[in-house]
Order: structure tokens, then C-alpha cells, then sequence
């Protein structure tokens, strides 16, 4: 396996469970995108409910992240970079049971994969979702910041601004675009890190998830809710950020950015 690229593409992509998405078409997807690393999320399988065939992809090593729950959650990486090291979870049993991020510490960099939760529960998930906010980005900034560029992709369950969803005012009491949720983006940003899918595309209408049983996607109502947050020191190697709401197969459609390195 090739140990370095000047150019990187990474992927990002809720396939909305696995088994499901390579009916669809997934491995013709894969073959044509091109990614050197490709992030899925909501992979909905055990470890030995996946076929070798989607774990062994010539060229690419495959890490998994299974929940404990059975046809819940879980998170997986393919790269055609061999990671430094790759590491499940960051400790806390109360979200690691539920397989929801994936670290790949490369040289210059570390991506971390990540499923975040879904606050649509109830109260109760909305504080386990913003609790896994807190700890997350904790860890990543004591373990990483001083000596890596940071990448944080994923499905995010949240929409930053009324600009990266179809319908704002409807859904300020909806879990995705609560206040307390919304400001927790603000939060990350304040942070140090950049959004670099809007450092390209200002435009409305950039959307990333339909609601399936409305239909949503035929009329292009929608939500941005699948990001790449990178380290501000790391940002300017950014050159592209994609949202490419062409691919099926999926309540989610695939994002990625092109770095130079």
C-alpha cells in the first residue's frame, strides 16, 4: 500500500446499515469515487454479519465499529493509506457500546469518524447527545491539537445554520436544530475549527439527508447535517468540499474534501 499521496480525497457517508446499501450499488460507488479514505457511518452490522467482500476490497485495509446493540449504529474505515494507528472508541462504555467513532492517526493528521447521536428521542438522548459532544472533543483536543492536524467527519444529527436546512422556522423546536444543539456548532468553531464545506458553497439548497417517507429528496427538502470539521491550522490544505446529492442508496448522500498535502 502506497504510504503517501500529495493529493487526498476522503469520503464521508451515513449508508443508512451496510447490508442494505450494498444492494444498492455500493461497490460500483466505491470503485468510481476514487477516495483514498472512505468514513462510513450507520453501518448496522456485527462483525460477522459483514461480508469479506466489503471488508477485503483490493488496496484498501477496512476497520470496524460495531455497537453492541444488533442492527444499530456502528462506524467503518477504508484506507488506501496504512494509519500509524487506528483506535475504536475513546473509553467511556456509556458511548463506546454504542460504536459510534473510529480514530486513523496518520502522519500529518488524525480523522476521526464519527456517528454522533440522534437527540430525536427524547430529552434524555438529547443530553447523551450533547454529553458525547463534550467528551469527544475533549479527548480529541487533549490527545491531538498540539501535535496534528484534526479532521472530524461524520453525520453530525445537527444543522448549523437556517441556510443548511429546507425548513428553519418549522423545525427550531426539532431535534437537529434545537438551539442548544446548534450553538454546540458555534462552540466547535469557536474552538478552532472550520466547516470547510462553506468555505467553497455560500449557496442555499447544499443538503446532505431526506427525510425517506416524505419523499423529501425529490423535492430537495433537506438538511446539511454531514460535515467536515478541520483544525483551523489544517484547513488551508483544503482544497475542494464536495456534497455529491447525485449518489443513491441512502437516506444520506456522500460528502468529501480533496487536501493537499
Amino acid at each position: 500500500m502506497p504510504k503517501s499521496k500529495n493529493r487526498i480525497r476522503i469520503y464521508s457517508w451515513n449508508v443508512n446499515g451496510i447490508r442494505a446499501v450494498q444492494k444498492k450499488g455500493f461497490m460500483d460507488w466505491f470503485k468510481k469515487s476514487k477516495g483514498n479514505i472512505i468514513c462510513l457511518q450507520e453501518t448496522k452490522a456485527q462483525p460477522e454479519q459483514i461480508d469479506d467482500s466489503l471488508k477485503e476490497i483490493r488496496g484498501y485495509s477496512s476497520y470496524w465499529f460495531s455497537a453492541e446493540k444488533k442492527g444499530y449504529s456502528g462506524v467503518a474505515v477504508y484506507s488506501d493509506i496504512e494509519p500509524k494507528t487506528v483506535t475504536n472508541g475513546f473509553g467511556n462504555p456509556a458511548f463506546d457500546k454504542e460504536g459510534r467513532v473510529i480514530f486513523a492517526e496518520y502522519d500529518k493528521y488524525v480523522l476521526a469518524n464519527v456517528y454522533f447521536p440522534n437527540g430525536g428521542r427524547g430529552p434524555e438522548r438529547i443530553k447523551y447527545k450533547l454529553d458525547f459532544y463534550d467528551e469527544l472533543f475533549f479527548f480529541i483536543e487533549k490527545k491531538y491539537r498540539d501535535r496534528k492536524g484534526i479532521i472530524v467527519t461524520g453525520d453530525y444529527n445537527t444543522a448549523h445554520k437556517e441556510i443548511d436546512l429546507a425548513r428553519p422556522k418549522e423545525n427550531t423546536a426539532t431535534s437537529g436544530f434545537m438551539p442548544v444543539e446548534r450553538e454546540w456548532i458555534d462552540r466547535l468553531i469557536n474552538l478552532g475549527y472550520v466547516d470547510v464545506f462553506r468555505k467553497f458553497n455560500d449557496k442555499p439548497g447544499q443538503y446532505s439527508y431526506w427525510d425517506q417517507i416524505t419523499r423529501a429528496r425529490e423535492r430537495n427538502v433537506g438538511w446539511r447535517i454531514d460535515y467536515f470539521l478541520v483544525s483551523d491550522d489544517f484547513a488551508d490544505r483544503v482544497t475542494k468540499a464536495e456534497i455529491h446529492s447525485d449518489i443513491m442508496g441512502s437516506d444520506h448522500c456522500p460528502v468529501s474534501i480533496t487536501m493537499e498535502l
